[in-house]
């Protein structure tokens, strides 16, 4: 993505890769909210999301606005509600229902990915370096390739990538893949009310690693479809992955928020 100027009152921070962090910036897309986006590289991340989310997490995305910064993409939603509504991804009328869903997705993010490099740990490895390496500096891309090996070792503990932690990885990721397949067999385009919501945004997002969808920036690219065909060969032809790419084909839409590569975060942000 070519970086551009902008004068967005929001910024915000991503990992190109994160699933978490496309639900945000789609949502911010599609409700035409004006944003700038800035991808951080794993490892460097660390005291900018600690000193901006102010939660002692270093999760992403966060949301820096006028008001504050705002960690972890369900509360940034949440904010979004809040601080622009009325938003047509998120009516008031079926709110409840629609963070339900969301949630039930939300909650297999973290083994989404903890099997995908469980599977491609060791394999994949040239891949894994690209990608946490695209919006490096010089010097922050030479530093991971050199310590990839100690970095794997310590990203393999924090997310428990494991034989046995990968199995019930999958386990949990065919239970959500499963609800949506019983959700949809009816035909219903959307998942709640109708019409799109966030509910469908986070679903797809959630599951955009497995279904690889052309519309995704990372996903998307005929080298992650490649490496990851192993991986995510369980759930394929599912009619839940099906039901992604066609979300995605079908409003993804270009990405307005100028992803800049791994500035200097501002004093005012740190």
């Amino acid at each position: 993505m070519t970086p551009k100027a902008h004068s967005a009152p929001y910024t915000l921070y991503t990992f190109a890769m994160s699933h978490y962090s496309e639900k945000i910036r789609w949502t911010l897309d599609l409700a035409n909210v004006s944003y700038r986006e800035i991808c951080l590289t794993p490892v460097f991340h660390i005291v900018p999301a600690l000193s901006m989310g102010g939660r002692g997490q270093t999760t992403l995305p966060v949301l820096k606005t006028p008001l504050g910064s705002i960690q972890d993409s369900t509360r940034i939603l949440r904010w979004l509600h809040e601080h622009r509504a009325p938003m047509a991804l998120m009516p008031n009328a079926l709110l409840p229902e629609i963070e339900d869903v969301a949630k039930r997705f939300d909650a297999i993010g973290k083994d989404v990915a903890r099997f995908l490099y469980a599977h491609s740990f060791g394999t994949g490895d040239d891949h894994i370096k690209r990608l946490w390496t695209d919006h490096a500096t010089p010097r922050q891309a030479a530093f991971i390739r050199r310590a990839y090996p100690a970095i794997r070792w310590a990203f393999r503990r924090k997310l428990n990538i494991t034989a046995s932690g990968a199995a019930r990885a999958q386990r949990r990721i065919t239970e959500v893949v499963d609800w949506l397949d019983a959700r949809i067999a009816d035909g219903r385009p959307y998942l709640v009310g109708g019409k799109l919501t966030t509910a469908d945004l986070t679903a797809a997002a959630l599951l955009a690693p497995l279904a690889c969808p052309a519309e995704h920036p990372v996903y998307g690219e005929p080298i992650f479809r490649e490496t990851m065909a192993g991986a995510t060969a369980p759930w394929a032809d599912r009619p839940a992955l099906a039901w992604v790419r066609r979300l995605y084909a079908q409003h993804r839409g270009a990405m307005q928020g100028g992803a800049l590569q791994n500035p200097t975060v501002p004093a005012a942000a740190a």
